[in-house]
């Protein structure tokens, strides 16, 4: 009998078992596991005499694996069989005296230190900016959410990283982070081929300019003259720049807003730069060529053992000139240098001891030779004017100025081609001119005709190289200049 361990009834007997399943279910398997304990330890330390076929087969159970002795004890008791906690489906079942099949499970072998799966770091990021009209470099570091601190490190670690101050718009700003968004590296890209890196090493920081080598190839090209030389320069696929320096060339020679003719022709080499087997911008022109009323006039480009590197003619003789022939980009010349004029402000005849060329208030003026400022002021009918000594025969003057070069003072050394002040109207005048005079010891002359004193001749201790080096550029400016004259001539013009 049992006690109802439900309730405080009194014991009931075992054949109520319908009401108890749970109950009769361990009561059960509770003998069954002390039959075959009892049993077990006899078969352990009973005779060694062979057992009856009709002995029962025992109970087994499956019990852990005992622990070897060499191993430490773990200091925590085993929980013990609680079979009251238990549920009917966990109960294990009672040995029927068939083997049961058995399932071998492979242990799960830890994982060594080569072969665990370290966590992977994250990568390293970009931030990036582009400069636009009034960044400054704090401006961009705020707002990509960097520290006015880590840009003060930056900017003061050498000389060249203080070119970061001179950020201009177009230009672009990156900068790399590490995984705990520590500083790694910074780049100021000015333009594909050329950029400024800042590293940081260790904790120092490194600055270096990268470039970009180009490939360099000769290109040649050729035109007429139908208009200007700028729109028909234009048509055969020049661009300002290569325009702008072929006219410097022969400005010396040529006035390009006089002296050009329909018909007249150029032709030049030059170089081509490459960026990834595409061209990225023009190079130097080589040598170039331009016949101009029937006249042609060459030039070769040669560059001395200093790196100096100028234009000469094929004899060697320098292309540039002491002075320029004007010293404006003007539309016009609206009166020209007369011993006798009609003045269109007093109506009475007086000489025009110079040329007046008409041009927008605003546009430059360079002077047209190197030299000292001898007197920049308002000077009578001139309005704002700056006279200029060249050596000491030659000087020049510039009148009607609507403004100066502020750097350009009296005293200040200037060269030829530097621009000193701005066309306007002031003094006595009836409209936007530059008045432009030439004097020769004093005296004036004509500043469209005068016979403008030649720079020096290229070095005698360069002239064998010069022959060695012009001499393959000129056959083949010359192989050029004859097929443009031929198609020319095949076409009629």
């Amino acid at each position: 009998m049992l006690r109802d361990y439900k309730s405080s009834q009194e014991p009931i007997v075992f054949t109520r078992h319908r009401q108890h399943p749970r109950l009769a279910i361990t009561a059960l398997l509770a003998l069954a596991l002390c039959a075959g304990a009892i049993y077990g330890s006899l078969h352990i330390t009973g005779d060694d005499a062979p057992r009856q076929a009709a002995t029962p087969q025992p109970i087994t159970l499956a019990l852990p694996a005992p622990v070897p002795d060499t191993a430490e004890p773990s200091g925590l008791d085993e929980p013990a069989l609680n079979l009251a906690e238990m549920s009917p489906g966990d109960i294990p079942p009672v040995d029927s005296g068939v083997p049961p099949a058995t399932t071998h499970a492979t242990p799960q072998e830890p994982a060594s230190p080569a072969t665990a799966t370290a966590p992977r770091p994250e990568p390293d990021r970009w931030l990036e900016e582009r400069v636009g009209d009034g960044d400054s470099l704090a401006l961009i570091f705020k707002r990509l959410g960097l520290s006015p601190g880590l840009l003060h490190r930056i900017v003061n670690s050498s000389e060249e990283a203080k070119q970061l101050a001179n950020i201009r718009p177009g230009q672009a700003l990156k900068v790399r982070l590490g995984e705990d968004d520590g500083f790694r590296e910074l780049r100021l890209i000015y333009n594909p081929v050329r950029q400024l890196r800042i590293l940081d090493e260790e904790g120092e920081l490194k600055a270096q300019t990268v470039s970009q080598a180009l490939e360099t190839r000769t290109a040649q090209i050729s035109g007429s003259i139908t208009d200007s030389l700028y729109q028909s320069a234009q048509r055969v696929g020049m661009d300002d720049a290569l325009i702008m320096e072929l006219a410097s060339i022969f400005a010396w020679d040529i006035n390009f807003a006089l002296d050009i003719r329909s018909g007249d022709r150029f032709t030049l080499l030059y170089e081509e730069r490459l960026l990834d087997g595409k061209k990225y911008t023009n190079g130097d022109i080589l040598a170039a060529e331009f016949v101009n009323r029937g006249r042609t006039v060459r030039a070769v480009r040669y560059e001395d053992e200093t790196g100096q590197a100028n234009y000469f003619t094929p004899d060697g003789k320098s292309m540039r000139k002491a002075f320029l022939r004007a010293p404006v980009d003007f539309r016009r010349i609206s009166s020209k240098f007369k011993r006798s004029r009609l003045h269109p402000v007093h109506g009475v005849k007086r000489p025009h001891r110079g040329v007046d060329y008409a041009a927008a208030v605003g546009t430059p003026i360079v002077t047209t030779g190197d030299g000292k400022v001898v007197f920049r002021g308002t000077k009578g009918g001139y309005g704002k004017t700056v006279i200029i000594q060249h050596g000491s025969q030659y000087s020049t003057l510039y009148g009607h100025m609507s403004r100066y070069n502020r750097k350009v003072k009296s005293g200040s050394r200037v060269k030829q081609g530097q621009v000193i002040g701005y066309v306007g109207a002031t003094g006595v005048a009836t409209g936007a001119h530059l008045h432009y005079e030439f004097r020769v010891n004093g005296a004036h002359r004509n500043p469209l005709t005068v016979k403008l004193p030649a720079a020096e001749p290229i070095a005698s201790k360069y002239q064998k190289d010069f022959e060695t080096k012009s001499a393959p550029l000129l056959a083949q400016l010359a192989l050029a200049g004859n097929t443009l004259l031929a198609q020319a001539e095949q076409s009629g013009e």
